[in-house]
């Protein structure tokens, strides 16, 4: 959730950061509500206020006639302070659905545009492989090594469902390991976090009003499936109030994730790319309300990825997102495309994204500073390995001609020492 009082005070930054971001938001109806919310605030307090000193006066008449008028004046005046304490709760919650909807503005060095093909890339890494026989994408090198099973999977639950299977399973697992080890050599602290979660999880960390459709619904419980554990690491300290010298928090969240992928229909149909569960190693980082904090976080975040998936020995590229590409509460984001051969091009592998406050506001997360001043902190997030769509980055740039998969140097060790698929 965006800051009311700068939104009152900027108006113009938000029209033109929704505008960017291609978001419609009525900017003049939220400031209109909240004046009223603000005069009947005001108007009630002092109404309370003189109810009070009539009140007062009660125990200090003692003709009864008196009494009994003055009570008659105490009933209506009551009443209506409770007609307009019911406005009120009516009004602030017609604010408040607004401003969930309200998008983050961007950066100023963010570039504009309207779609991926404005995303700017930032630089290339490695080289592509280069292959001296006839390729094989992912879905043909998988059938061969029975390493998933599409087709079974679409026949229990669905389309866009799979099994992972034999060395496919092993190599998912030690990607996930890996990274994890990484991360937590780096200062991270491990977690496992619930998949399912309530209604504010999802509001708080900014999926939800804006992107409900994403998410799977479980109606009778009231829950939801989590697409990221970034949903419930930022949760775990939702309503909270920190210490400024725990700061900054860092997180890895290792889960099985769930996304409807709803408006994909017919894109990227073939094999494992789009699905719609997929297992994650996640990155979260909490820090101070300082700007310069956060960038240096959002360029850690990054290199652990790049750490990654260099060590694994892919091509890929950096792209700075345009702001159309943007969500709702992002103000900065970068995203890594590793090369999958089976594409004839990049595939997004990685999300880095920095928040401001604008998670933190709406969970609730703040932290006592030096001046003891309660301070909404700041939030960054970037995937450190997600599968299957690592999974078919390695497998399409690691076959061999003879129809073999080399595994990864890195993951040996999480292999029991197994060098090869087949």
């Amino acid at each position: 959730m965006v800051d009311l009082k700068q939104l009152r005070d900027n108006p113009e930054l938000f029209r033109k950061g929704a505008e960017k971001k291609g978001f419609s938001v009525d900017i003049d109806r939220i400031l209109e509500i909240d004046e009223k919310r603000r005069k009947l605030q005001a108007s009630l307090d002092g109404r309370k206020r003189e109810l009070q000193e009539r009140s007062k006066r009660m125990k200090e008449v003692s003709s009864t006639e008196e009494k009994h008028k003055l009570q008659l004046e105490l009933k209506v005046f009551s009443r209506g302070i409770k007609e307009d304490d019911a406005k009120l709760r009516e009004l602030v919650n017609e604010l408040n659905k607004l401003l969930l909807c309200v998008p983050n503005p961007p950066l100023d060095d963010v570039p504009v545009g309207k779609d991926e093909s404005d995303n700017v890339e930032i630089k290339k890494v490695g080289l592509k492989p280069d292959f001296n026989f006839e390729i094989k994408d992912h879905v043909e090198l998988g059938n061969r090594h029975d390493i998933f099973d599409i087709e079974r999977g679409v026949k229990v639950a669905g389309s866009r469902s799979y099994y992972l299977k034999r060395e496919g399973m092993l190599l998912e697992n030690a990607l996930m390991r890996y990274a994890l080890d990484v991360l937590v050599d780096r200062g991270f602290l491990p977690f496992s976090t619930p998949v399912m979660v309530k209604e504010e999880a999802m509001v708080g960390s900014g999926y939800f009003p804006v992107g409900r459709e994403e998410a799977y619904a479980i109606e009778r419980d009231e829950l939801y499936l989590i697409g990221t554990s970034e949903v419930t690491l930022l949760s775990y300290h939702m309503g909270e109030i920190l210490k400024e010298d725990q700061l900054p928090l860092k997180y890895a969240g290792y889960t099985t994730c769930f996304r409807r992928e709803a408006g994909s229909y017919g894109k990227d149909i073939r094999g494992l790319y789009r699905v719609h569960q997929f297992q994650k190693v996640e990155q979260v980082i909490i820090c101070r309300n300082d700007e310069d904090e956060m960038k240096r976080h959002h360029e850690e975040l990054l290199d652990n990825a790049e750490y990654i998936v260099k060590s694994l020995g892919l091509h890929y590229r950096v792209v700075e997102v345009c702001t159309g590409e943007m969500g709702l509460g992002q103000v900065k984001k970068h995203d890594i495309e590793c090369y999958m051969p089976g594409r004839g091009g990049y595939g997004e592998t990685h999300s880095c994204s920095s928040f401001k406050d604008f998670q933190s506001r709406r969970a609730n997360i703040r932290y006592k500073d030096s001046n003891g001043k309660n301070v909404f902190p700041y939030t960054l997030n970037n995937t450190a390995v997600a599968s299957p769509r690592l999974l078919i980055a390695i497998i399409e740039n690691y076959q061999n001609k003879d129809g073999s998969i080399t595994i990864p140097s890195v993951l040996v060790p999480y292999m029991k020492g197994r060098e090869r698929i087949g």
